[in-house]
């Protein structure tokens, strides 16, 4: 609840996470019509990507109470966004295909072995075509960098959340490869912030 409230608290703070949220901005399809967001949060997310897609229909998921509770007022007069309760951590539910899965600093919180199986089950939700674009709080390659991103968001080291499981960026990029996306590259990164982004192939079923 403390790290909730902090984050809820801090959220636009954060020092050059607006330079990574508009390089996924700018990779979200423009003629996207279905996005699903993994770990919503507060829908700050959602609420960007409405900006350019104001008739998309957004799904948001979350395990937080408090955190879908701040997405239910930031939504409360748009029809299209669902906000779903559901933890990460088990099977994505039933909700059809998407254009586009995006996801911001969530799916670091997930057991490794987690992650992957995450990603093969964004792989089979999206349309042919569609991108999957993870915004993440990914592991330091060494002490000395880890203490310092802490330093540059002004954070002491004891703030860090006991329930952050950081990987690096390297290991992701290998498992989206290895489940057929293409396109997998970092697309953005600065210490221990970072845009993955995979495409699903045209021709996949």
């Amino acid at each position: 609840m403390e790290h909730v409230s902090r984050y809820l608290y801090r959220a636009d703070e954060y020092p050059r996470r607006g330079e990574g949220e508009s390089v996924l901005l700018e990779h979200v399809p423009r003629d996207a019509r279905r996005v699903l967001d993994l770990g919503t949060g507060d829908g700050r997310l959602l609420a960007l990507l409405r900006v350019d897609h104001p008739e998309m229909h957004g799904v948001g998921l979350d395990f937080s109470e408090l955190m879908l509770a701040a997405a239910r007022r930031r939504f409360a007069d748009n029809e299209h966004v669902e906000l779903v309760q559901h933890d990460l951590a088990q099977l994505l539910p039933a909700l059809g295909r998407f254009d586009a899965v995006v996801s911001s600093f969530a799916i670091h919180h997930l057991e490794h072995e987690r992650k992957r199986s995450l990603y093969g089950e964004v792989f089979d939700l999206l349309e042919p075509g569609g991108v999957f674009a993870n915004f993440e709080h990914v592991a330091s390659p060494s002490d000395r960098l880890h203490t310092a991103f802490f330093t540059a968001i002004g954070e002491p080291l004891e703030h860090e959340d006991p329930s952050d499981r950081l990987l690096d960026v390297e290991r992701q990029l290998s498992w989206l490869r290895a489940l057929g996306f293409e396109d997998v590259d970092c697309y953005w990164k600065w210490l221990e912030m970072a845009l993955l982004i995979a495409v699903r192939p045209s021709g996949a079923d």
